[in-house]
């Protein structure tokens, strides 16, 4: 197993947007002797790994990755206000990147989240520009998830306008998860599986058949509930109700990532899912990452150039050909 991998999960937010959007929940991001905070929560990374090129492009060398798909971290996600200088900004810097790396990056953007018809305009904006493959979104929002309102609206558009999105939680807090990094260990699989049955049980990939959409982490928990929705869609009619197939079936319609930290989770997620929707994602530079990529997907039985392959489709053949180097 000698190719090069495709990483379509890995995050970069530049120095000068630190501060982050708007009314962000986390408060802002900072550098203190060269480790990153998040507020005055250390996030156990070095501020050049999330915001340095070179530093990337050097833990891409070191682990076999020819290409890396980069989007925000997900404290960066303009949640609660009109944040639409600060989305252009995060952008246009990411176009520039990826357009100045001599075809080793690639970019999923970041969109309004207040206003479906904004988000619109800025996904045209994306697509018309062809640099960037697509956006990076949350699960859930306000209480909502991929079904409903407007994260269900940016769907629509993303499909329409040809764009890849990136379904990435963000740790969102619950009184039960106070410690232990719960709120990730836990929080973050479950948000996902939401996601992931929201868009089945809604009708979302019924709907938008062309959609190229990624649930990273191996899809959370829906992997292993997969059978229980099954059974209920079968036995209930109000699970039934949004869609018309089988949540079995609707399974093999999503890219899912790799980052699963586990063989037997991985052997179940490709049992599941369809075997050209396994991308591979390194989640890199937090501290949940899986830092020595390659070595993982060998020892899971996985073939690079398959994985590559599937990568580059999730991302879009067009703009990153298989010769990329």
């Amino acid at each position: 197993m000698t190719a090069d991998l495709v990483d379509i999960h890995a995050h970069w937010l530049p120095t000068e947007l630190f501060e982050l959007p708007p009314g962000s929940p986390f408060g802002g991001m900072r550098d203190n002797g060269g480790e990153l905070f998040l507020g005055d929560l250390p996030l156990s990374i070095r501020t050049e790994a999330m915001s340095d090129v070179d530093a990337i492009v050097a833990d891409m060398d070191s682990n076999n990755v020819a290409l890396r798909a980069l989007s925000p971290p997900p404290f960066a996600f303009a949640v609660n206000s009109a944040a639409e200088e600060y989305i252009d900004t995060y952008n246009e810097s990411l176009a520039r990147v990826v357009s100045e790396s001599s075809g080793r990056l690639a970019g999923l953007g970041s969109v309004r989240l207040d206003d479906a018809a904004a988000a619109d305009r800025q996904m045209a904006s994306i697509a018309q520009e062809q640099i960037l493959s697509g956006i990076a979104i949350p699960p859930l929002l306000h209480g909502s998830s991929l079904d409903t309102g407007i994260l269900r609206s940016i769907l629509r558009s993303a499909s329409n306008h040809g764009l890849a999105v990136l379904i990435h939680p963000m740790q969102l807090p619950k009184p039960e998860w106070p410690q232990y990094y719960l709120a990730n260990l836990i929080g973050n699989p479950v948000e996902t599986a939401t996601a992931v049955a929201s868009s089945i049980l809604g009708g979302v990939l019924e709907e938008l058949p062309d959609l190229r959409i990624c649930f990273v982490h191996g899809g959370g928990c829906a992997p292993d509930l997969l059978g229980r929705w099954s059974h209920a869609w079968h036995a209930r009619p109000d699970v039934r109700a949004g869609s018309t197939r089988n949540p079995r079936e609707l399974f093999h319609e999503p890219y899912f990532d790799t980052v699963t930290h586990d063989v037997d989770a991985l052997a179940l997620l490709r049992k599941q899912a369809d075997k050209k929707r396994i991308v591979c994602g390194t989640d890199y530079p937090f501290d949940m990452a899986e830092t020595r990529v390659s070595e993982f997907v060998d020892s899971c039985g996985l073939d690079r150039t398959v994985l590559a392959e599937n990568g580059r489709a999730f991302l879009c053949h067009e703009l990153y050909p298989a010769d990329v180097s």
